[in-house]
């Protein structure tokens, strides 16, 4: 986890959807680390465990809530367990790589019920209470397969893509209200899944490598914070220039 020194999210309360893993881990240790308190989605309860523990090991707060948000009724678990919340991160999904023709009609609807239904319901369900705050931060996790097209993304990419018209309706919608709504698109990041392909994709980028997903969870903490005050409806690269050329 990262040297954090400035507190600047005390009295917040963050949920991160998918926290328990990858970036969504990372964001959490982040968002903690900066003060607030955060609510940690997942559905595997052991690693959980562990995110809470190292969380509170190292002075923050969290407690986590399990559901499956690809589906309506664990989307209103999840709202009615979080409670009142200041920061939504939407970073929990699913990817899937490969051939148009090998994804069927099921599998093209799981990849946009967790990618794009879930922000969307989360969206609906915390921006009113943010609203009538007169603040809140919204930040998705999108990434460059939206930007630029890669053999085999077209589904996925199509998510994350989903994800950027989002924001920006959103923050047209909520923002005059004071509730800030980003987009971070980031690039090929290593995580548990196909490390090879990671890096494969990281050699493509200007700077020639992957991220770790501390390198998107520091961006993520900045956008959350009072520091980001004046950014809202931005869609903001963190894929080492991959979408530059």
């Amino acid at each position: 986890m990262s040297e954090i020194q400035t507190k600047d999210l005390e009295g917040q309360v963050a949920l991160v959807t998918g926290a328990t893993s990858g970036i969504g881990r990372a964001v959490a240790f982040q968002l903690a680390a900066q003060g607030a308190t955060v609510v940690v989605h997942g559905r595997d309860v052991d690693r959980a465990t562990q995110v809470l523990e190292e969380i509170e090991l190292s002075g923050g707060q969290a407690r986590f809530v399990a559901t499956d948000i690809s589906t309506t009724d664990g989307v209103r678990k999840l709202v009615d367990e979080a409670g009142d919340i200041d920061i939504l991160v939407n970073n929990a999904g699913v990817a899937w790589f490969g051939p148009s023709v090998d994804l069927d009609a099921d599998g093209f609807d799981a990849l946009f019920d967790s990618n794009v239904r879930a922000p969307y319901l989360l969206v609906a369900a915390f921006a009113p209470a943010m609203v009538a705050k007169g603040n809140g931060s919204i930040i998705s996790i999108s990434s460059m397969a939206g930007l630029v097209g890669l053999a085999g993304g077209a589904a996925y990419g199509a998510t994350k893509i989903s994800l950027v018209g989002l924001t920006r309706a959103w923050a047209a919608e909520y923002s005059p209200s004071g509730v800030r709504v980003n987009t971070i698109a980031s690039g090929p990041v290593y995580t548990a899944s196909d490390p090879a392909r990671t890096k494969a994709t990281g050699d493509t980028t200007l700077l020639g490598r992957a991220a770790q997903p501390e390198e998107i969870a520091n961006v993520v903490g900045f956008i959350a914070s009072p520091r980001a005050s004046y950014v809202t409806g931005a869609v903001i690269p963190v894929d080492g220039g991959r979408t530059a050329i």
